[in-house]
């Protein structure tokens, strides 16, 4: 069971980086590898169910959780915020006249 376990990390880094350099999305690839991570974290546990076995798939779970909600949120050197909320919708919507967008009279 320990070789099954040392491919499927082995195959869990491959994929990773195939992911990433394929697609060019590293948060794909990291989730990928996570994935993957996590399922060898499982099957070492399944063939040694003791502390240590459990240890380690507790702490890539874990990890998984940590990084995947910290990949799900924009970064925050991107400056990415959402747009503040309008009062006067009026302007956003076309003039039926002249096709131009504005408020009718202003």
């Amino acid at each position: 069971m320990g070789a099954l376990v040392t491919a499927v990390t082995a195959l869990a880094l491959v994929t990773g980086v195939v992911t990433a350099l394929s697609t060019g999305a590293l948060r794909t690839a990291v989730r990928v590898l996570l994935d993957l991570l996590t399922a060898a974290g499982l099957l070492r546990l399944a063939a040694d169910p003791g502390w240590n076995g459990l240890a380690g798939a507790v702490a890539i779970i874990a990890l998984r959780q940590l990084l995947g909600a910290a990949l799900s949120s924009p970064p925050p050197w991107s400056g990415r915020q959402s747009p503040a909320p309008c009062a006067d919708h009026d302007h956003h919507l076309p003039l039926a006249s002249t096709g131009e967008t504005g408020k009718a009279g202003g």
